[in-house]
Order: structure tokens, then sequence, then C-alpha cells
């Protein structure tokens, strides 16, 4: 009786065995993962029914289940060739090219015809060049090289956690955060436990400035794997970096602007690797810097900022502010454009005029410059200043000195006539400041004639005139 059973199990095993490969050709690989099921459990000591099922597993990308079934095949039967091949395979899709390469060696032992074997080592071997190489770009800090390695070993080992964490890893190095989010979420979807994709899930917030956040997940890694040192540190970074920062916007808000720049410089040297943080801590240094008349500082601080993140508003418009007060107003034009173009706001559009005019007024000549006077001087200091040069150019005053000297001293007589006549004309002046060509307003500096202004200034003909008593002393006479 007990051969009659054992034979209809047996022979009913066969059966669900012929309609799982039935659903196999078909490629409906869940019916046939359902009936391989059936025959196991009629006959659990039969290989190639454990054979078939992970073949089935591996054509359903589950690769762990697949690779326990073509374990448990070949620990049945150790001479079961297509067992190890596909234990090999399995291998080989989680990430394990030497298990991989025992298994294919072990299939050569078995079949030394066949062309299988030595192609899928050549795979193995290729993972394992890939990983040596990834290993070397991480260490010399070239992350870009470590993801086209874990790209190209993903190819083949398209189901390893580890390669897919350490691309991610790498992605979020680059500021890829995006990218290296998709992939932890994937992973996480499937182990929601796994502590490399929650440490990378808090590296991408981390590095996004949102730090808070991110410590939830780092914590979260380290309480499903205490002794994960790379979430231990990045934890601990993230806990330092906020606290320093915040320490520096206090002694700002504080108006402590020595502190501020400090803290802020402290700060900056805790993690190299937070782009978007220490873009946002260059500019607040540069903030600062411009507040303690370091405006030299402040663009380099700010220019480091940009470099770390080109697409920060902020820092352009910082940086085009300091351009302005260094009256730098190419470059400051060049900034307030790229805001522009970023940003098309009204204020943005004015911030770019306002350069734009003070970039055409500095191309002409400065006649406050001329006259030594600043911007805001009064009508009485401004003629206060004329008398002062007009009488240190004027041409009478150095006639015997060399043509060249002549020349020079005539010229700025001029300059300073011709700076005299706009600034002490009220219409003048005021088309002047707001950057108005003066020749659109048919006045020609070109034909102009600084005697008359020295003359009309001083009180007309033979009122005025130089006579030398001595080399290089003068006395004035008025009449």
């Amino acid at each position: 009786v007990h051969c009659h059973s054992t034979f209809m199990h047996t022979w009913e095993a066969e059966g669900f065995k012929e309609q799982g490969n039935a659903f196999y050709v078909k490629k409906d690989y869940a019916e046939a993962f359902n009936f391989y099921t059936k025959a196991i459990d009629m006959c659990p000591k039969n290989a190639s029914y454990y054979g078939n099922r992970a073949a089935t597993l591996m054509m359903l990308c589950r690769y762990r289940e697949a690779l326990e079934d073509s374990q448990q095949a070949v620990r049945l039967d150790n001479n079961f060739t297509k067992g190890h091949l596909r234990e090999g395979k399995c291998h080989l899709s989680l990430g394990n090219a030497m298990a991989a390469v025992r298994c294919f060696q072990r299939v050569l032992e078995l079949e030394p015809e066949t062309s299988q074997a030595p192609q899928e080592i050549k795979n193995a071997e290729s993972i394992l060049e890939y990983e040596r190489m990834a290993e070397i770009g991480f260490d010399k800090r070239d992350f870009r090289m470590v993801v086209f390695c874990m790209d190209r070993a993903l190819e083949t080992a398209l189901a390893c956690h580890r390669f897919k964490i350490l691309k991610a890893e790498c992605l979020a190095l680059l500021g890829r955060y995006p990218e290296a989010q998709s992939v932890a979420s994937d992973i996480l979807r499937m182990d929601s436990t796994n502590a490399d994709a929650l440490y990378v899930r808090g590296l991408c917030l981390y590095y996004e400035d949102c730090i808070d956040k991110a410590v939830q997940f780092f914590v979260q890694a380290l309480r499903m794997a205490p002794d994960h040192d790379k979430a231990r540190l990045a934890c601990r970074n993230a806990k330092a970096l906020k606290a320093k920062k915040e320490e520096g916007n206090k002694a700002f808000k504080d108006g402590n602007y020595e502190a501020a720049y400090d803290l802020y410089s402290e700060a900056l040297t805790i993690d190299p690797n937070n782009i978007k943080t220490n873009a946002k801590l260059y500019c607040n240094r540069a903030t600062v810097g411009s507040k303690l008349k370091k405006l030299d500082q402040a663009i380099e601080d700010c220019s480091k900022a940009i470099k770390l993140d080109d697409t920060y508003i902020k820092a352009y418009l910082r940086r085009a502010q300091c351009y302005m007060d260094t009256e730098q107003y190419e470059e400051a034009v060049r900034d307030y454009e790229k805001v522009y173009q970023t940003e098309k706001t009204k204020e943005h559009k004015h911030l770019l005029k306002n350069a734009q005019l003070e970039l055409k007024k500095s191309k002409r000549k400065d006649y406050y410059k001329v006259l030594g006077v600043e911007k805001n001087a009064t009508e009485e200091e401004i003629k206060k200043a004329y008398r002062k040069r007009a009488l240190l150019h004027h041409p009478d005053r150095h006639s015997s000195a060399t043509p060249e000297v002549q020349k020079e001293e005539e010229k700025k007589f001029k300059e300073v006539g011709e700076a005299f006549s706009v600034l002490s004309d009220p219409k003048k002046k005021a088309r002047y400041d707001s950057g108005q060509d003066l020749e659109d307003d048919g006045m020609n500096m070109g034909d102009f004639d600084a005697n008359n202004i020295f003359k009309a200034f001083f009180g007309g003909p033979g009122g005025f005139s130089f006579e030398a008593s001595g080399p290089g002393n003068f006395f004035f006479q008025f009449g």
C-alpha cells in the first residue's frame, strides 16, 4: 500500500509539474509557480521540481527565493547541472560574484563541454572588476566613476541591493538627490528595514538642508543596524551643523557681526560634502562680511556659494550688491542679468535697470570726481570746488611750464569748466544724475569754451589776472 501511495504521489506530482511546464512555456509564471509548488508539496525530495520553480522565480525577478530553491535542488542532487547553473545565476543577479564563480566551476566539472558556464564566469569577473574600480573611485571621491561602475555591474547584478545603495549614496554626494531618493525608495519598498536605504534617504534630506527630517532617518537606520558607522557620523554632523548655523544666525540678529562671522566659518568646516548648507553658510558669511565692510571677502564668499550651487539666486543678488558698492558695475550687471533671466520679477528688473544705469554713468566723465566733491554736494560746495580747481589748472598759471604740462593742465582746466557748467545748472545736473546723455539735450560738450565759464564766474574781462613773481609763486589779483 505504501508503495502504491508513493507511486500515486509521484504520478500526481509529475502531473502538476507538466501543468507547470505548460504555463511556463506560455510565460504565465505566476500559474507555473503555483503548480511547481503543488508538485513540491507532493514530492519534497525531487531536485528537478525545485530547479523548475527556481527558474520560474528568476523570471518573476524573485532572485532571493530562486536562490533558496536552486540551493535546495543541488543539496538533493549535487550532480544536477541546471541546479548549479541557476544557483550561479541567482548569485550573479544578487551581486555575489565570488559565490557565482564557484557554482559555474561546478557546472564545468559536470559538463566540461558547456559554453554557458565560461561566459557566466566572465560576467562574474567583470562584476568583481567593477567593484574594485568603484572602491578606488570612492576613496578618491570620484563619485561619477562609482556611479558608472555600479550602472555597469547592475546590468548583470540587477537585484543587488548593495550596488544600488552605493550608487544612490554617490548620486546624493553628487547632488543628484531625486535619483538617489528614487533608488533608496525602491529598496525600501521591498525591504522596509534596510538600514543602508534609510541612511541614503536621510543623506538626501540632509544634503537638501532638511536637517530635522534627515536626523529621523539616521536614527531609524541606527535602530535597524546599531553599528552603522556612516549613519552615526552623518547624524552627528547634521546635529552639529544645525546647532552652529543657528548660533551664527542668532549672533547676526543680535548685531554681533564678528561672532557671527566666526560661527559661520566654524560651521563651514563640519562637512565639506553638504553642498547646499555650505552654500547658504557662505552666503550668510558674505552678508556679515558686507556689514563689516569686508566687501572683497564678501564677493569671494558669494562666488564660493555660487560654485557650490549655481542656481542660488540669493548669492547672485548679494554679490551684485557688493559689486555695486565697490563700483564694479559690469560685474553687477552680469549678476543681475542672470537673476532676471531666472526670476523675471519687477524688483529684479528694477535692480538690473539701476545697475545698467550706473554702468552707463561710470563710462562717462565723473563730474563730481573732476571737482572733487561728493554726489550729494550743495550748490555752495560745488562753487567753492570750482573756484579752487579752476585757479589751480588755469593756463596762465602754467605759462612757463613745459608744453606737455601746459597741454595736460589745459585739458584739466577744460574738464573743470565742463563739470561746473553741468553741476551748477539744476536742469543739466538732474539730467546728468539720472544718467541721460547730455548730448541728447542739444548740449554738445565738444565746442564748449572753458574760458567763458571762467570769465563769467570771476566777473568779466580784466576782472582777474595771474602775475608771476618768481618761478612757481603766484598771487591773484581781482579787479
